[in-house]
């Protein structure tokens, strides 16, 4: 399984996975982590982001929030949305991968400036 989440500081899980700096790539196999990559981005534009990360063998997204149109995008490119994460990159994998990291349904509503 490899797991993509967005950070800004290879840390933290960063809230805005659309104006993240890098998504780290975090590859997992029977409930550990076996290794940790970082790809950079390219410029957010609607529907970029889900099939930039299919592309690169994601299988989850974990992140705080996001738009109703992009979990149905991420959806579509087989990808599972986990919502409501926030701090640490590592402590939200663990959780995630002890199946105590459930989505928050926390939909991002409103609007950005694109």
């Amino acid at each position: 399984m490899r797991i993509g989440v967005p950070t800004n500081d290879r840390t933290s899980v960063e809230a805005h996975f659309g104006h993240c700096k890098e998504f780290a790539l975090i590859d997992c196999e029977e409930g550990a982590v076996k290794g940790t990559s970082y790809v950079n981005p390219p410029p957010h534009e609607p529907g970029v982001m889900p099939r930039f990360l299919a592309e690169n063998g994601a299988d989850v997204i974990l992140c705080g929030g996001m738009g109703q149109m992009a979990v149905n995008l991420f959806k579509e490119n087989n990808i599972d949305v986990i919502l409501g994460a926030t701090g640490s990159i590592d402590e939200n994998v663990a959780v995630f991968l002890s199946g105590n990291l459930e989505s928050t349904g926390s939909v991002c509503e409103h609007h950005h400036d694109h």
